[in-house]
């Protein structure tokens, strides 16, 4: 089963925000994984291609007046056996209209819940949601609002996390707070639903995290 790992970390790694070309179905092994977009949003493009010059990366990238740009948030649904596995869930519906506007947060055209749909799975159905990291793009579809309290929008699913980096993302330092929201962070702590890895560990046959 060893096989299937590398592959399957290999595509999550690369399933990126900023192109648009990606596979939407792939069978590795027992797994059919699925691309999904959430939504997208926008952030400054010196920043996602660091040192690459702008006069690279704006040819394919092209920026707006603010020098963001385009980004697509992407998940992986994966079936496996009675398992549906999310990796990943956007950046969810929470932000309120100032941080909407600062990270030009779009949902007109894709959603969480309009891509599973797609596939014929609604939330309830999710059985498990990992986490590879736990800034706002990446967790924040984790909870939603109902009846203005924060709940669990996969309310079946166990949601699995890296000890390494739930600690960094509860402790952020000065520079990376604003990717750490407590919103995103504080109803999976206390849900019951949050299962915590002590190190990299097979979740599933061949499925490391």
């Amino acid at each position: 089963m060893q096989k299937y790992s590398n592959y399957i970390s290999c595509f999550t790694r690369h399933v990126s925000c900023i192109t648009y070309h990606v596979l939407t179905l792939i069978n590795i092994g027992p797994y059919q994984i699925h691309s999904l977009e959430t939504g997208r949003f926008a952030l400054d493009g010196g920043a996602m291609f660091g040192v690459v010059p702008k006069t690279l990366w704006s040819k394919t990238n092209p920026s707006d007046e603010k020098n963001r740009i385009d980004m697509a948030m992407r998940v992986l649904l994966i079936f496996f056996e009675d398992r549906k596995i999310l990796v990943d869930v956007g950046a969810g519906h929470k932000f309120p209209p100032k941080l909407q506007a600062i990270y030009g947060l779009d949902h007109t055209r894709f959603t969480l819940k309009g891509s599973l749909a797609q596939h014929h799975v609604n939330a309830e159905e999710i059985t498990d949601v990992v986490l590879t990291h736990c800034h706002f793009d990446h967790v924040g579809g984790a909870t939603e609002f109902l009846d203005e309290t924060l709940t669990l929008t996969f309310p079946a699913a166990t949601h699995y996390v890296q000890r390494s980096h739930w600690d960094w993302a509860l402790n952020p330092s000065e520079k990376d707070r604003a990717s750490f929201l407590k919103e995103n962070l504080e109803p999976l702590q206390k849900s019951g639903k949050l299962k915590i890895l002590n190190g990299p560990c097979e979740l599933f046959p061949g499925f490391h995290l």
